[in-house]
């Protein structure tokens, strides 16, 4: 095969929207996970502390969906944050076989730091970007971010069985 021809397919995935967004994502989470270190949490602990930060009291099951974990690599690692004194789980009000997970006040203090460091971060990602270009890259994301969580809400509404149609054939 011809050295240029390989080089320019090596080239145009550097520039692939997958590649790229890919490579992005693990080099600033490489990246942030040397900056925390010293905060005595691994990748993973901070990755499913954040979530909670966000969506604190998400059941088992609703956090590794969004995780995108498998339930019981998830419950491992909760039950190394539950005994760090991280997280709680509480029974589900509603469902006997669900728990609850929610951060502790341990966190707080924390989640200072992990803020300080992570705009340090980005002000290193963004490097060269002046604030309007800044703010539009990350309105462009938010677009993209969106436009991918209604196409997937509307391929699993898709592959739903409809059951009033199926009620009223019975």
């Amino acid at each position: 095969m011809n050295t240029n021809v390989t080089s320019n397919r090596a080239a145009d995935l550097d520039r692939d929207l997958g590649f790229l967004l890919n490579d992005v994502a693990r080099l600033m989470r490489r990246a942030f996970d040397r900056r925390v270190r010293q905060l005595g949490l691994t990748r993973a602990q901070w990755f499913v502390l954040a979530h909670l930060y966000r969506t604190d009291g998400q059941t088992q099951t609703d956090l590794a969906e969004e995780l995108d974990m498998e339930r019981a690599p998830l419950g491992k690692l909760l039950d190394r944050l539950e005994d760090g004194g991280w997280i709680e789980r509480r029974p589900d009000p509603h469902d006997r076989r669900a728990n609850r997970v929610f951060k502790t006040a341990k966190f707080d203090p924390l989640i200072e730091e992990m803020h300080k460091e992570a705009e340090g971060l980005y002000d290193v990602a963004l490097k060269g970007l002046d604030d309007g270009a800044r703010r539009g890259f990350i309105e462009h994301l938010t677009q993209v971010k969106g436009n991918l969580l209604s196409a997937i809400a509307e391929a699993d509404h898709d592959r739903q069985p409809a059951r009033s149609s199926q009620l009223e054939t019975a």
